[in-house]
């Protein structure tokens, strides 16, 4: 022992005595290697780590965690490991001074093991004071000390056993003591200390133990990271934005102060390829974190190739029989170590790739977002709220993908080149056969991949139909008047057909790539390659013989080819299908500027204002009047900045209030709606309420000003959303107002009220600059300047006197009108009680309800609610019973086949492997060859069957769930409409159906590829070694049930993550359609932080599912080593029954077991996370639905109503159970021809009465009867396509401008083109390029309002039925178009009944007869000129109107 280390041979000694180490029925390492290189090597970790790990901690503070009995354990066990080192040190100074002097490395050691404990302790606090509870740092330094002690532990166990204990009891009494310290301090590390006080539970198995025992809720999810949240994304997106800016221009001079994101964004259009510098700008923010999962990607590749080598030595161990036993087992261990690490490090990877796809997604929709906020009008009619909500869904769903497969198009070669080389070390040059293969197959799959990329049509008909279904949601009041649902849901089906064929076709295609190359995704061994490679390799040279060791290591390689294949064509398709470009450049539009002159709506258009000059004085009230179409609303769009300018200049100071023309109502409160985030000062909001006539309103709303607002203000009538919206303007106490045509949509009294208390001279705005689009003429003498405009151009401008006494155009027009409508300017649409919409609760509310909470009251929509525990297996049943038996069956046995074809192809390479060699080869090569192949080919067969087979079924199962869904939403009544959220819808229609076509499938193909696998695996090692059948059975036991525990969380992980998806959308399209108003009030950053916290609260169910997905993997894949050491250890012991051939078998399947055991339960779970679509798709259907839409073998004759007479008998109609009755017991006859007005204030229950006639709401007691025919036993579309309603507010869909005058192409040309001339449209549609087929856009905004309600009319004169109601249906025209439209009315109508629910007073002086209603009450009705001489309600009314 003297001369250790120091003789002749020195420390070489150490590294190269194989005698001693391996050459030997006894292993063991030398003393010299034991005293240096296991002491040093876990010291030299430490201290080498050490100042990057302190260095990494001073970067991240989870707060301070106070001195637990855990943590003074673990500093005790160090310090007295580093006692027992001086102790040690002490000892051999006195003891062993002399053999010091010769051997400096007993000395050494001890000093450095003492020293690198009190380093220890430092790092054990340090941790504690930055908030760490658990050290992966340290729990590594402990495990390598374990390990490098192991060696010592058995030399000394030895020892005891040859030489006694007594031999030397101090040494064995000290390392023992030493070793179980060690032991101790690594149990110890294992478990976490107690949480810093700042620190939400943050742990997966918490988590998952929770949502086992019950279904998680929102609030159990932890919250985001600072890291992930879209604040601090966006905000260090956007600094990295402004240094690629700063290389570019300067900013630009605007007019408006606009946000700094906002410039940011304004900016991108001066780089034309401003899609790669969004991917720049991705990359450098997020590409240092995406490296370091790269790094983990290349170690994991390390460990990956090492395992077949390993093997290698394992069957080379097998075949040599005189072999120590002890290698064996050696060799299994490594095995499954080296499989253990690459498990570790490949989730490690994946991890870090889909946090970075969630970053990504976040950054992608933040800017979407920002970008939808600047878009200018042009671009918002080319990229509609459809296509921006799937952006937000799809595309970004596709971008995380990319992010995830990204580096596997430049790793994949790598691997590929890898495991060539390999093949070609163990085959020699017929490794190149496999090469040839590849390549062969690769420009197949190359073309089918560019043939999927062309057919990304589906996404372009998927947009479509989600835009139309958009627009239905939108318009579904004016569907279920005019009976045109089955007209639009054959478009929607139009789409979807298209869509499904795309996708047919798709997948067909993908099954032909899988066959050929037998892909990755059904682990099926890559028949092809191998067949070549040995094929090749026997035929070339018949003294080639293939052993177990050259067959099963090189099927482990084509093994592992096989992930590296597969991934690379859909990582090449996923790049080709993430065009950021395109999704950025789709909303690449330029900014808006705020000029003078010439304006028109985009770059390319012609102008539509010309000539532009006017001069507005601070404080002065500028009246704007002019033609339908005339440009007065443009004008107003310009002064915003919302138009292209071409030339001249503008300049508008200070802020702006903006009142659409149709108003722009949030889904919110009414309170909410009015303060538009500015504080609450209750003084001011009394008086904007009283001044803007919004206090009657507060009376009839269920629960005041706390009552809920439907999307688009469905509960609300036009008139009162008109006077929410100018509340909104008022209490902003803006420096400028522009007010377009605000007092079109209310009562002649009301609008009076509004004037005289808001707009005019002594109103609260009057010191404010007021600029008024108007059809009125009594409020214009107020007016300090007029301007008159025609075609774009002001014609004339000045005050009232100026312009009369110039006797032009105004003085005539003025003349003309001014005796009948003295003071209509105010007589504008009567009210409609809550307008045709309002289902839900808009009257006064009963003593009870009284009682209830405001909230609750006042509660309108229905957030979208997440279903709890495991779904329910009926929801399977119902999918599969849609795919239907003739189906299902074909597919198991098709699985079967394929599995079974592959057990017999592996089993027959294992006796190929067995084949005695006689004289240097083997015999029946060709016929080994043949069966080999044929074998291949038929499981090559029965994979495409299987693939095609369960595409097809899924097609046929979603084409069924899509049709229902889309019929059982068409067949829900009005109410249902106003209490659903569009985005709750969009997201079914969307996403939910995506994953229906989509996702389900291939989890399908996954999951039932996996199962039949793993039966093959479990069949092989059982026949190797049955004992393996010991360890089988708990191990399934043990994965059933991690499996269960994670299934159960990460379905309702899904659930959640859907549910909080749907306020995105909601909001996105709440965004885009007011946009003008949100920038015009500057509210731009309010409505950014309400998307960023969306988009967060999705986020945080989306994080935990993907962490829990990677929690699962790591233990199923730890459960499957368990029986790959099972399988190599039981061979090991069995070797001298066993041949190479079985244990290559046994032992290369069993390597397989740890990602088929992975896979199944990530394609179960995505099952059942998808299948979560089909339970929310279905949730529709047991909705309440309206009555049926026609009625078989009806008595209806074909020409009913002939004449037109409608009686009403003690009708009654409550909006919701419970309210108070809208309409009370009305008893009312109407006769044939006979022309009645409808008047009354606010809530009198006049829209309620065109309500029940249409059935839009049913009667809650006595009956209606039209020509005697009661009409509630009347199909509903054979009800409605018989009366016409011209309905308040005008809606056009996305379509030609025919298709909206008849979508059921029922009319010929002629006739279409006689209805617009009598509606005074056909010289406007005449000058259009396409005429009838111009293209409107998405509700009809490429058309002025005025025009809008001229279509409306022309419909109504297409239709001709002997019943015409009239909801306030002139309100946004002027008042010459209005006297032609009710000259064209009284002509054309001459011989039908006419209702009309009153709007300017003067059109119904000359009815038959005029109802007043008050509360649901008839008050008075007889002719006009009778209730004026009887000088009651009428009377007043028409007093406040100027009539009398």
């Amino acid at each position: 022992e003297r001369s250790l280390c120091n003789d002749t041979n020195g420390l070489t000694l150490c590294f190269q005595d194989w005698n001693v180490t391996w050459y030997t029925p006894h292993p063991d390492l030398t003393q010299c290697f034991q005293h240096t290189v296991l002491v040093w090597f876990p010291c030299f970790y430490l201290w080498v780590c050490a100042p990057f790990y302190c260095l990494y901690l001073r970067f991240y503070d989870n707060g301070h965690i106070s001195i637990s009995s855990l943590c003074c354990a673990k500093t005790g066990l160090c310090l007295c490991l580093a006692f027992f080192g001086f102790l040690e040190m002490v000892y051999l100074l006195v003891e062993r001074s002399r053999d010091i002097e010769s051997h400096m490395v007993f000395l050494l050691s001890p000093i450095i093991r003492s020293l690198t404990m009190i380093l220890a302790v430092l790092v054990i606090h340090l941790e504690r004071l930055k908030g760490f509870r658990s050290s992966i740092f340290l729990f590594l330094f402990w495990t390598l000390a374990v390990i490098c002690s192991l060696v010592p532990l058995r030399a000394n166990i030895q020892a005891i056993i040859d030489e006694g204990f007594s031999a030397d009891a101090m040494r064995f009494v000290a390392f023992f003591t030493f070793f179980s310290l060690q032991l101790a301090q690594l149990i110890l590390s294992c478990f976490a200390d107690q949480r810093p006080a700042t620190l939400k539970p943050a742990f997966v198995k918490v988590q998952l133990v929770k949502g086992y025992r019950s279904p998680l809720k929102a609030e159990d999810l932890w919250s985001l990271r600072e890291e992930d949240t879209s604040e601090k994304i966006i905000c260090d997106l956007e600094k990295e934005w402004a240094k690629q800016e700063g290389a570019m221009n300067g900013a630009q001079a605007l007019g408006y102060k606009l946000s700094e994101q906002t410039q940011l964004l304004r900016k991108l259009h001066k780089e034309q390829s401003s899609g790669f510098c969004l991917l720049r700008t991705l990359a450098k923010n997020f590409g240092p974190y995406f490296l370091t999962g790269t790094l983990y990607l290349v170690i994991q590749d390390v460990f990956m190739f090492s395992i077949p080598q390993v093997l290698s030595l394992l069957l080379g161990f097998v075949r040599d029989e005189d072999a120590p036993l002890w290698k064996g087992y050696v060799f299994a261990f490594l095995m499954v170590l080296l499989s253990c690490l690459q498990s570790l490090f490949n989730h490690q990877y994946m991890y870090t790739c889909f946090t970075v796809g969630m970053r990504v997604k976040t950054a992608v929709m933040g800017l979407v977002y920002r970008k939808s906020l600047v878009i200018n009008s042009a671009a918002r009619r080319t990229c509609t709220v459809g296509e921006i909500v799937n952006l937000v869904s799809a595309d970004t769903q596709k971008l995380m993908d990319f992010v995830v497969y990204f580096n596997a198009v430049w790793v994949a070669p790598i691997e590929i080149a890898l495991c060539l080389f390999f093949l070609w070390q163990r085959l020699g040059p017929s490794a190149l056969a496999g090469i040839a293969t590849v390549i062969l197959i690769f420009p197949l799959n190359g073309f089918i991949a560019k043939m999927r990329s062309k057919l990304q049509v589906q996404m372009k008909y998927m947009d479509g139909r989600i835009k139309l279904m958009n627009e239905i949601l939108s318009g579904i009041k004016i569907l279920k008047f005019y009976a045109w649902e089955n007209a639009f849901r054959e478009r929607v089906l139009g789409y979807r057909e298209k869509e499904l064929n795309a996708l047919k076709k798709s997948q067909i295609l993908y099954s032909i790539s899988i066959a050929s190359f037998n892909s990755s995704t059904f682990l099926v061994d890559f028949t092809k390659i191998a067949f070549a490679m040995f094929g090749v390799y026997v035929l070339i040279d018949e003294k080639h013989v293939l052993d177990a060791e050259k067959v099963f290591v090189s099927m482990a390689l084509i093994n592992i080819l096989k992930a590296p294949l597969s991934q690379l064509p859909f990582a090449m398709s996923t790049t080709m299908q993430v065009s950021v470009i395109e999704v950025w450049n789709a909303m690449n539009v330029d900014g808006v500027v705020i000029d003078n002159g010439t304006f028109s709506w985009s770059k390319d258009s012609t102008p539509c204002l010309r000539r532009i000059d006017v001069k507005v004085q601070r404080g002065s009230l500028v009246a704007v009047v002019g033609h339908v179409g005339s440009g007065k609303s443009s004008l107003l769009s310009a002064m915003l900045g919302e138009m292209e300018k071409k030339s001249g200049h503008v300049t508008v100071s200070g802020s702006v209030a903006y009142v659409p023309q149709q108003a722009w109502i949030q889904n919110a409160t009414l309170k909410d709606n009015i303060l538009f985030g500015c504080e609450r000062k209750d003084s001011w909001y009394q008086k904007v309420l009283e001044a803007c006539a919004l206090l009657p309103d507060l009376e009839i709303l269920p629960a005041r000003d706390a009552t809920e607002i439907g999307e688009k203000g469905l509960n609300l009538s036009g008139g009162q959303k008109q006077r929410v919206s100018l509340a909104r303007a008022v209490y902003r106490k803006a420096d400028i107002y522009l007010l377009d045509d605000p007092l079109s949509a209310v009562d002649a009294h009301v609008g009076q009220h509004i004037f005289e208390k808001v707009i005019g001279p002594n109103g609260v705005l009057k010191n404010k600059t007021r600029i008024l689009v108007t059809h009125g003429l009594s409020f214009l003498p107020q007016a300090d300047l007029i301007l008159v405009m025609e075609d774009g151009e002001i014609t004339e401008m000045g005050s009232y006197a100026e312009l009369l006494s110039r006797k032009n155009t105004f003085a005539d027009f003025v003349k003309a009108f001014s005796v009948s409508e003295r003071k209509e300017s105010a007589t504008h649409r009567g009210n409609g009680d809550m307008g045709s919409a309002s289902i839900q609760t808009m009257e006064a509310i009963s003593d009870t309800e009284q009682e209830q909470d405001q909230e609750e009251v006042g509660r309108l929509t229905q957030a979208d609610k997440a279903h709890t525990g495991r779904v329910k297996l009926e929801m399977y049943v119902d999918y599969f019973r849609t795919i239907g038996l003739a189906f299902i069956i074909p597919i198991i046995f098709l699985y079967a086949f394929q599995q079974a074809a592959s057990l017999t192809y592996n089993y027959w390479l294992s006796l190929w492997a067995d084949d005695p060699v006689v004289n240097g080869t083997q015999v029946n090569t060709d016929l080994k060859l043949g069966v080999f192949g044929a074998l291949g080919f038929a499981q090559g067969i029965a994979v495409f069957g299987t693939t095609v087979a369960i595409s097809l079924g899924g097609i046929i199962a979603s084409r069924h769930l899509h049709l229902d869904l889309v019929n059982n939403v068409l067949h829900s009544p009005m109410s249902f409409f106003e209490s659903t959220p569009s985005g709750n819808l969009l997201n079914r229609f969307s996403k939910e159906i995506d994953a229906i076509d989509c996702m389900i499938p291939d989890g399908l193909k996954m999951m039932l590829g996996y199962v039949f696998k793993l039966l093959e695996v479990c069949i092989i090692v059982l026949m190797a070694t049955p004992f393996a059948g010991v360890i089988v059975l708990p191990l399934t036991l043990l994965y059933a049930f991690i499996q269960s525990f994670y299934v159960a969380t990460s379905c309702q992980l899904r659930r959640l993550e859907s549910v909080s998806r749907s306020p995105i959308y909601t909001h996105f399209n709440e965004t885009v359609q007011g946009v003008s108003v949100i920038r015009a009030f500057g509210e731009q950053s309010r409505f950014i932080l309400l998307a960023n916290s969306r988009v967060d609260h999705n986020q945080t169910s989306y994080f935990p599912r993907f962490v829990a997905t990677r929690w699962l993997a790591v233990n199923l894949e730890f459960l499957g080593n368990l029986l790959v050491l099972a399988a190599a250890i039981l061979s090991v012991m069995g070797r001298s029954t066993l041949s190479p051939g079985i244990v290559g078998l046994a032992v290369s399947h069993s390597l397989q077991v740890t990602g088929i055991l992975s896979w199944i339960v990530r394609a179960w779970t995505d099952v059942e996370n998808n299948i979560v679509s089909v339970e929310r798709v279905k949730e529709y259907a047991e909705t309440t639905k309206e009555a049926p839409w026609t009625i078989e073998d009806s008595p209806l004759p074909s020409d009913w109503p002939r004449s037109g007479s409608i009686g009403f008998q003690e009708y009654g109609l409550q909006y919701r159970r419970g309210l108070d009755w809208a309409l009370k017991e009305i008893s009312l006859s109407v006769n044939e021809r006979e022309k009645v007005g409808i008047v009354g204030r606010t809530g009198a229950g006049k829209s309620s009465l065109a309500l029940g006639i249409f059935r839009i709401l049913e009667a809650a007691k006595g009956k209606i009867f039209i020509d005697g025919i009661n009409i509630a036993e009347v199909g509903l579309h054979e009800l409605r396509s018989r009366i016409t309603i011209i309905p308040q507010d005008p809606v056009l869909f996305s379509g030609s401008l025919r298709m909206n005058l008849d979508p059921f192409d029922g009319y010929t040309d002629e006739e279409v083109w006689r209805a617009l001339e009598l509606a005074h449209l056909k010289n406007f549609v005449s000058g259009l390029p396409d005429k009838l087929n111009h293209e409107c856009s998405e509700g009809g905004e490429n058309l002025s309002l005025g025009q809008r309600q001229l279509v409306c009319l022309a419909r109504a004169l297409l239709r001709k039925t002997k019943i015409l109601v009239l909801d306030e249906a002139t309100a946004a025209v002027d008042l010459e178009t209005d006297n032609l439209i009710q000259s064209t009315i009284r002509t054309q109508f001459e011989d039908c009944t006419v209702l009309t629910i009153a709007h300017r007073l003067n059109t119904i002086m000359d009815y038959t007869r005029v109802i007043v209603m008050d509360r649901g009450h008839i008050t008075e009705m007889d002719s006009p000129s009778n209730l004026i001489s009887q000088r009651g309600q009428f009377y007043r009314m028409c007093r406040e109107a100027g009539l009398v």
